[in-house]
């Protein structure tokens, strides 16, 4: 995994945990995405230095704007691209598997083209 999708998938994470709790800690991070504390802190560390998540004296984990922004993007990905292999007959598990591995990769000209789609057909 490189960098840029390590960062997206660290985002994708807290956006989806801050839907479901009030409070996003490392230690959330770290149980949902099944890494160690450590490394869930080195990568919280980057994302914080890019300007995308604020940890607050409590130890909350914030996205700021821009974080919210690139996060919710993500997840729309995750979200249209787990539908449209459902569409195909995919079963649940792997739609959502592939997914999350091409929703780092495609350009935005193939997932708009996905989209418009989806909507028309989908």
């Amino acid at each position: 995994m490189d960098n840029r999708e390590s960062a997206e998938m660290y985002l994708e994470t807290i956006y989806i945990l801050s839907k479901e709790s009030d409070s996003v800690r490392k230690i959330d991070i770290s149980r949902r995405m099944g890494y160690a504390k450590p490394s869930v802190t080195r990568g919280i560390s980057l994302l914080e230095k890019r300007g995308l998540v604020k940890v607050d004296s409590n130890g909350e984990l914030i996205l700021t704007d821009s974080g919210r922004r690139e996060a919710k993007l993500i997840y729309e990905r995750h979200t249209v691209l787990t539908k449209m292999f459902i569409k195909l007959g995919v079963d649940e598990k792997t739609a959502g598997e592939d997914a999350c591995r091409i929703e780092h990769y495609i350009s935005e000209k193939t997932f708009k083209a996905i989209k418009k789609h989806m909507k028309e057909y989908g």
